[in-house]
């Protein structure tokens, strides 16, 4: 698959991001991650909320490389973009995030209960994880979005 693909198919279009558009999607992760962590709250909303910070954590990829998702099953695309966009090294990351996005669609559709603490807990760490090598992937490849220390 391309972008090149991608695009013709409707599934992303090209997008010029912005300092702006990427300290917001990294405020929506920090309060996500943040609200995941909440004990109060059922497991099933905590993976739904951490499932939400992992996919802009991907959107963050995706605007970088000047694309947004456009369409019809955008969460799956989000994540086949991503692999498109930081390379095969996380792949199985990847196919990791697919699965709870299935999940996830569970959570939000169909069932109660669905997320045990122990997938909760895998998630939250597999998300702070995926933060990190996002941060570092803006660095190397798109410096002018990398985070202001």
């Amino acid at each position: 698959m391309t972008w090149e693909t991608l695009v013709t198919n409707g599934r992303v279009k090209r997008h010029r991001t912005s300092l702006q558009e990427i300290s917001d999607l990294r405020d929506v992760v920090a309060r996500d991650l943040k609200d995941a962590g909440v004990e109060m709250i059922s497991a099933d909303r905590r993976f739904a909320t951490a499932y939400n910070a992992v996919l802009q954590l991907a959107k963050m990829v995706i605007a970088c490389s000047g694309y947004r998702v456009t369409g019809l099953g955008h969460h799956q695309s989000t994540f086949e973009s991503l692999e498109l966009a930081m390379g095969s090294k996380i792949t199985k990351m990847v196919a990791y995030f697919d699965m709870c996005r299935r999940k996830r669609n569970q959570v939000d559709y169909d069932f109660a209960l669905v997320a045990s603490d122990t997938e909760l807990e895998e998630l939250m760490s597999t998300a702070e994880e995926f933060r990190t090598i996002v941060e570092a992937w803006i660095r190397l490849h798109h410096p002018a979005y990398a985070l202001r220390q």
